[in-house]
């Protein structure tokens, strides 16, 4: 489906639809005033009103084509806002995730030698007063929130965003000639976005995404899934990530969807059933979430409710797959006995979930597509804009990250003598391709500039021929990309066997008992892992069979529950190879989070760090062996 207006750069698109929609109340954006209140729709008349007060602003403050303006926020109204009048003037948006610490801040604030930092609440204008004086660019921090702590807004140089929406306004017809004169100078090669990987092997590299290598990704995203004016998102994962930015943010706008923000990643379930979106997009982690939820209330009630579950799912698979005749009137049965509960928590109004960001294990999505909640599964990188791959809505295949988009076309390389072995494009298909295994390539006009001001990074990530090299390992199976896994995170044993965390960490996602697992084993005889358990599961079993403890470290030193887990963990790993099998193990009392610094911003496990962290723990597990 094609886009619902015609546009080349970002600007022409929002400006585009503003001249549709201008007569109209249709909603652009939504968001809740205060968790009491309901959600507050946006004209976008309104929005345009808003967006060019703050491009006034930044002109009257002298922002120049291609400066850098850095934000630092959740994902709200004002965000669009900031980005849509930074795009107005041709300036660059600098994005920072809400979780970096000050010092990271003052890094890439240094590095980007942004002018302007917006923020969003006391807790990021305090990073933005602390790092301040170190960054030498940078003249203006504008808050979105009046903060609790009146200190933070004593500085000059310290605005609060109403007041500068205000003189904006005021600012308007002065600066009307130079805004046209700008919006009419932005080029489809002009860098949009500097987008800072998360740094977890050194310094932060920004990512350079020009107007074309978005607009192109968001057309492409357009021709392989629907998206429309009645559609609506909720959108929760962090804007400065390339996956929301492109996937939740202006591929919607292009389709004319409305935008609603969700108040916190920990307030997305209650925000669907007020939202009721019609498409999410997502990592797997809110997938496995739901899933182990679900499973573990059917576990826990009576046979006949459990039996009624299994047989349902068995009939919404035989749906999915095709069967219809007597299996349509079990669906039908099935629906009003157990699926129709589950969309409720939704919001009932689903069409699909997008997923990206990590590989979703096939179990779990199969147990979406068979409850009749679609999940299309894609991949890319930041440096691809992101999307390279993605499952068409009725043509879906767990498992795998689907078909290559128009546009692009991805290589698989031979790991041990660089060939490149086979190769797709998305114009090729019908295609039945199936390749040996390799490090994924990608080449086509979603391929990032480069890094900023860092020739010899983006040479090693661009080769002579306009490869983009990925790092991940992955094949064609009847034409659609299969990820194996990171080429850094193999490990190779004691035996010399390369082996792949991410499958086996995939397959133990579906235990109850498990809500995160890492493998681990370089150089050792045997595979092993760190668990973090699901503790509601857990403290519920310990409860129902009167297990003593006190706190729960003391918990999973019981005899009882190391036994639990030693018998999952057996039981999974007959499904595994020899030499992947876990061997051993060791619980951990608390879960891997944004804040403790083992996840990236996206969920993604950052390994070297967990292996730091806890690397007295797999000490003790391999020194017994040694």
């Amino acid at each position: 489906m094609s886009t619902i207006v015609a546009f080349e750069t970002l600007t022409e698109l929002f400006l585009n639809l503003v001249t549709k929609y201008e007569n109209s109340d249709k909603t652009a954006f939504a968001y809740k005033p205060s968790p009491q209140e309901g959600y507050k729709p946006v004209t976008w008349s309104n929005t345009y009103e808003d967006v060019v007060s703050v491009a006034s602003y930044m002109l009257e403050q002298n922002v120049e084509k291609g400066e850098r303006v850095a934000i630092l926020s959740e994902n709200r109204y004002e965000w669009a806002v900031v980005d849509l009048a930074i795009q107005m003037i041709g300036a660059i948006n600098v994005s920072l995730y809400t979780t970096l610490p000050a010092a990271q801040c003052e890094y890439i604030l240094q590095n980007s030698e942004a002018r302007i930092f917006f923020v969003s609440t006391g807790i990021q204008l305090k990073k933005a007063v602390e790092v301040f004086d170190n960054c030498d660019a940078l003249k203006q921090v504008i808050a979105f929130d009046e903060p609790k702590v009146q200190d933070y807004i004593k500085h000059e140089y310290v605005k609060l965003f109403d007041t500068i929406c205000t003189a904006g306004s005021k600012a308007e017809p002065q600066q009307k000639n130079r805004l046209k004169q700008r919006i009419k100078g932005i080029k489809p090669e002009d860098v949009a976005t500097l987008i800072y990987t998360s740094g977890t092997t050194g310094k932060p590299k920004g990512a350079m995404l020009t107007q074309r290598n978005i607009v192109s990704n968001v057309k492409s995203a357009h021709e392989a899934i629907t998206i429309g004016e009645t559609d609506r998102c909720l959108s929760f994962l962090p804007l400065c990530h390339s996956f929301e930015r492109t996937g939740g943010y202006y591929a919607m706008m292009a389709g004319g969807a409305e935008i609603y923000y969700s108040e916190s990643v920990d307030t997305v379930a209650r925000n669907m059933l007020e939202a009721k979106p019609t498409i999410v997009v997502s990592v797997p982690r809110l997938f496995e979430k739901i899933y182990n939820l679900v499973t573990k209330n059917v576990e826990e009630g009576s046979a006949i409710q459990q039996s009624i579950f299994n047989w349902s799912l068995a009939v919404g698979e035989k749906y999915w797959h095709g069967k219809r005749g007597f299996v349509s009137i079990q669906k039908a049965i099935a629906d009003k006995l157990v699926f129709s509960k589950l969309r409720e928590r939704t919001g009932g109004n689903i069409r699909f979930f997008v997923s990206g960001g990590a590989a979703l294990p096939a179990e779990i999505g199969t147990f979406f597509m068979s409850a009749g909640l679609n999940i299309l599964e894609g991949y890319g990188l930041t440096e691809t804009s992101p999307v390279m791959c993605c499952n068409r809505y009725g043509d879906e295949r767990m498992g795998t990250v689907g078909k290559v988009i128009n546009g692009v076309t991805v290589g698989i390389q031979r790991l041990d003598d660089n060939k490149i072995v086979a190769q797709l494009s998305g114009e090729d298909y019908p295609s039945d391709l199936t390749s040996e295994a390799g490090e994924i390539l990608n080449r086509g006009p979603n391929t990032m500039k480069g890094y900023w001001k860092n020739a010899e990074a983006t040479k090693e990530m661009i080769d002579e021929d306009g490869w983009l090299h990925t790092g991940d390992v992955g094949r064609f199976v009847d034409g659609r990309l299969q990820i194996t896994d990171r080429i850094k995170h193999m490990i190779v044993n004691a035996g010399g066997k390369n082996i792949y965390p991410g499958p086996i960490e995939d397959l133990f996602k579906t235990s109850k008992w498990i809500d995160q697992l890492v493998v681990v084993g370089e150089k050792q005889a045997y595979m092993a892992a760190l668990i973090v358990p699901n503790f509601e599961s857990l403290e519920s079993h310990a409860n129902q069979n009167d297990v003593q403890y006190d706190d729960m470290e003391g918990l999973l030193k019981n005899e009882s529950i190391i036994n639990l887990y030693s018998k999952e963990v057996r039981s999974f790993s007959k499904e595994l190879a020899s030499h992947e099998k876990i061997r051993d193990f060791r619980l951990l009392p608390e879960e891997f989070s944004v804040e403790t610094g083992e996840l990236t911003p996206t969920l993604k496990v950052k390994r070297r760090v967990i292996e730091e962290k806890y690397n007295h723990l797999i000490d003790d597990i391999f020194s017994e062996s040694n």
